[in-house]
């Protein structure tokens, strides 16, 4: 249709040009939109902006391609009654799924020009939830093939996990009924656990970032035991964060065995798949703890038990031989003490015999031995005496006093060194000379050095 021109004589309701009020231009858009599609239309697209309002809920479909119409992301508007929520819930109750942000559907409805806000909507009135169910699946297979390829599945299941895990990183949503079931059941058991737990979104948007960084951040203690992810029942799509490449990455490469209690009986997630042990609810991975500590300490007491039976029988058999052992050594022990007796009295007639004659001799001997020293010790005394004389007379010979009597001198220097040579002593130096009675001071006046020097001994220091 032309724009038509602007002529102010032109009839306003032209039939050939029709001019619509804004009421009757959404009364044939919906005309339009009901024969276009009358039997309803079916629309596949991610859910965005989830938004109850009361019993009813609105949300718009989102489509990440372009649809076809080279203009972007492709959005519709969806209008979730409560007639049509209360007839789909038991399909979805059936299903185990639960509408939320980011959830890939194939809904079926009813196009609609809503006139007060200008826009067409779908009133939602029906849901595939085989196609969800099949999105969910495909994504985790996909997810699977992947860890396989890496060899990532069985990883954390040959992590070694202690007969005795008493120590416990928990990762889940602290004050919610997993948590408490966990918690209150190892409680009961009075067995002394220790836990580590960091609080942890286990569904929304940032689920699968809390929990991955959660699973590391546990993963470097090294004074755990075991890690354990837990949270309770819940709609299938929702589980479907456990199904998450970067939160099965964290388990398989977690140095510590992790248990996982997700709370759904028939579905296993990909972090049941590479879990070093999976379990059915939070409660059963309490049990799980609980039985292996009990078995642990039900082993330890039949040990210990064994133990007792062993030593009793073992020191009872050692009495005996004891026992046995004491009575040979005494029976031995008299016989030995008897004939000792007897040998130590045949001893003793032989020493009352011997002793008289070896005394004699011992005296003679003595006697011999005593006139030996005497008759030395006189000679060593006399040419010791001789000796001692001669070393005497050269000392006295030797003696300054007697040199100085024989008209000697001995003269020194201000700083007492004795002057021997004139090349110890320069001109105005005062000497002290030494002699038989006294001392004469002197001050040197000249040096000459003999013609012959005769040979005199060097002086000592007195």
């Amino acid at each position: 249709m032309n724009q038509p021109a602007f002529d102010f004589d032109e009839e306003v309701d032209d039939p050939a040009n029709p001019t619509y009020s804004v009421g009757e231009l959404a009364g044939a858009i919906n005309d339009t939109l009901r024969r276009g599609f009358s039997d309803g239309v079916w629309v596949r697209g991610e859910i965005s902006g989830w938004n109850d309002r009361g019993n009813h809920a609105y949300f718009t479909l989102v489509d990440d391609t372009d649809g076809g119409n080279g203009r972007g992301r492709a959005v519709v508007n969806v209008q979730f009654f409560a007639n049509s929520r209360m007839r789909l819930r038991p399909l979805l109750r059936k299903h185990r799924l639960r509408l939320a942000d980011g959830m890939k559907v194939r809904v079926f409805g009813h196009l609609d020009y809503y006139a007060p806000m200008g826009r067409i909507g779908l009133k939602m009135s029906g849901i595939d939830p085989k196609y969800t169910l099949g999105d969910i699946a495909q994504s985790r297979d996909e997810v699977i093939r992947r860890l396989v390829a890496d060899g990532l599945v069985d990883a954390n299941r040959q992590r070694p996990l202690s007969a005795v895990p008493l120590r416990i990183g928990v990762v889940t949503s602290v004050g919610t009924a997993a948590w408490h079931d966990f918690h209150d059941e190892l409680d009961r058991s009075g067995i002394g656990f220790g836990l580590s737990v960091i609080d942890t979104r286990v569904q929304g948007d940032v689920a699968e970032a809390m929990i991955t960084s959660s699973i590391h951040t546990l993963a470097r203690h090294r004074d755990l035991d075991v890690i354990v992810v837990i949270r309770g029942g819940g709609a299938r799509n929702e589980l479907a964060v456990f199904d998450a490449e970067s939160i099965a990455r964290a388990i398989a490469s977690s140095s510590i065995p992790v248990l996982t209690g997700l709370g759904h009986e028939v579905d296993r997630s990909v972090a049941d798949e590479v879990a070093h042990t999976s379990l059915k609810t939070p409660t059963a991975c309490a049990g799980e703890l609980i039985a292996r500590v009990t078995a642990f300490a039900a082993t330890a007491e039949a040990s210990y038990a064994g133990i007792l039976r062993e030593a009793d029988a073992a020191l009872t058999r050692s009495g005996s031989t004891l026992s046995e052992c004491a009575h040979r050594i005494a029976r031995r022990t008299h016989a030995a003490v008897e004939r000792a007796d007897e040998r130590l009295s045949m001893r003793i007639d032989t020493l009352a015999r011997a002793t008289p004659a070896a005394l004699a001799r011992a005296d003679t001997r003595l006697d011999q031995a005593r006139r030996r020293t005497l008759e030395r010790a006189t000679s060593h005394v006399e040419r010791a005496d001789g000796r001692l004389d001669l070393v005497a007379a050269r000392i006295a010979a030797l003696d300054p006093a007697v040199q100085l009597a024989r008209g000697w001198s001995i003269t020194r220097r201000a700083d007492g060194s004795i002057v021997r040579s004139i090349t110890d002593v320069d001109v105005d130096d005062v000497l002290t000379v030494a002699v038989a009675d006294g001392r004469i001071d002197a001050a040197v006046t000249d040096t000459s050095a003999a013609t012959n020097p005769p040979h005199t001994p060097r002086s000592t220091d007195p």
